[in-house]
């Protein structure tokens, strides 16, 4: 093997979960056999905003909640790239939150993982959404993203594993990776994982989860029981974890390619007309 996915020195602390999550989307890409100029890593800000730096894949750096605009973008000028987006919980599900809703409604072809450990690790630890009890307004409940995506009825997977778990990880964003590439729809996977330094939720963390994938009759593919299960689990203060969800509903690309063509598939002609119109538009605001 000459090339590997492998890259870079990453700025976590030791024993931060995110070596975990960056572990795993370089197990899934490799899993999948993706070369490494077919592979397009983006990320938003904070610690996990760095994930795409340490993947030897294209990568790009997003402002800040806005690495979904830019994913679904991407996955739409060029469907033959995987795109794998990356989030923390700060990011996503704060200012990020928007978009969340609305690329869980849309379906676009695309990985989406983001990071759970319930502050802003880079900035000494606020608290996230996530945040258990928040600080600021203890009678807040934290948000669950599992719950949120359960109840848009085109979303089409729903995971959540921890870094503890590396094997059902690495599971869960094979298949999650595998759904984006079949062009079912957009795969959301939550990883747990814990902040060292701000907010050690490991063995808080290891006594709440609980895996429904190992309920006897637990069907992810009924969204109806998977909510049921997911909010009981909440209101009993477990967090569930595993194959939350997996259903059907076409994707972005189904719905928009099939009347526009990409970017990548356009005559030179054609394209030679976007780039100038592009040239006009930014010469515009050009001082």
């Amino acid at each position: 093997m000459t090339k590997t996915y492998d890259t870079g020195h990453p700025i976590w602390c030791a024993g931060c979960g995110h070596f975990g999550v960056k572990g795993a989307i370089q197990h899934a890409l490799d899993d999948a056999g993706v070369p490494m100029h077919e592979a397009f890593v983006l990320a938003g800000i904070g610690c996990s905003g760095t994930v795409q730096n340490n993947i030897g894949a294209y990568g790009f750096h997003a402002m800040h909640g806005r690495v979904l605009p830019n994913a679904i973008g991407a996955s739409l000028a060029n469907p033959d790239l995987t795109v794998v987006a990356a989030a923390g919980d700060g990011d996503g599900y704060a200012i990020g939150a928007g978009h969340l809703v609305h690329a869980l409604k849309r379906n676009p072809n695309l990985l989406y993982v983001v990071m759970n450990n319930g502050v802003y690790g880079l900035t000494k630890g606020q608290d996230s959404p996530t945040k258990e009890v928040p600080l600021a307004a203890p009678e807040e409940d934290p948000l669950d993203a599992m719950l949120l995506g359960l109840s848009i009825r085109s979303s089409t997977f729903l995971a959540r594993g921890i870094t503890t778990r590396s094997t059902q990880l690495n599971e869960l964003m094979v298949m999650g990776l595998e759904h984006a590439r079949q062009g079912k729809g957009m795969a959301f996977v939550e990883v747990l994982s814990p902040c060292v330094t701000y907010h050690d939720t490991y063995p808080e963390w290891m006594n709440k989860i609980h895996d429904v994938n190992a309920d006897p009759g637990y069907r992810a593919e009924d969204r109806g029981m998977a909510f049921a299960t997911a909010l009981e689990l909440v209101e009993q203060d477990r967090i569930p974890i595993g194959l939350i969800y997996h259903g059907k509903h076409p994707s972005l690309q189904d719905e928009i390619l099939r009347e526009l063509v990409p970017i990548n598939a356009l005559s030179e002609e054609k394209a030679a007309e976007t780039r100038a119109h592009m040239d006009n538009v930014l010469a515009a605001y050009t001082v």
